[in-house]
């Protein structure tokens, strides 16, 4: 899970790269299309990801790009949950580095 880890934490750097530039971020982009759906808890202490969209879009609450980010990280660091990881990484999967095998 090494590869995937480092393949999810440099597509991250470089969407934190890309808002610092005011642009877009991959993710948000992936957001947006339905692709994937980061949200806030029920209890609002942590964030949920899901594959697609799970919420009617007038019910959405977004979540800011840098508590994205942050949670993304962390869970890439510790390596939890490989399927977390293959979601997120199929955000990216445009990417040259990206692997087949990682398709969620």
């Amino acid at each position: 899970m090494d590869d995937l880890t480092g393949f999810v934490l440099a597509r991250l750097a470089e969407d934190e790269q890309r808002f610092d530039r005011g642009e877009l971020p991959l993710l948000d982009e992936a957001e947006r299309r339905g692709r994937i759906r980061i949200m806030p808890t029920d209890d609002g202490v942590g964030l949920l990801i899901a594959a697609d969209p799970v919420e009617n879009p007038e019910e959405r609450i977004p979540v800011p790009f840098r508590d994205k980010l942050a949670l993304l990280r962390g869970e890439a660091s510790t390596m939890r949950d490989k399927d977390t990881l293959k979601l997120v990484a199929s955000v990216y999967d445009a990417h040259p580095d990206w692997r087949e095998d990682w398709r969620a």
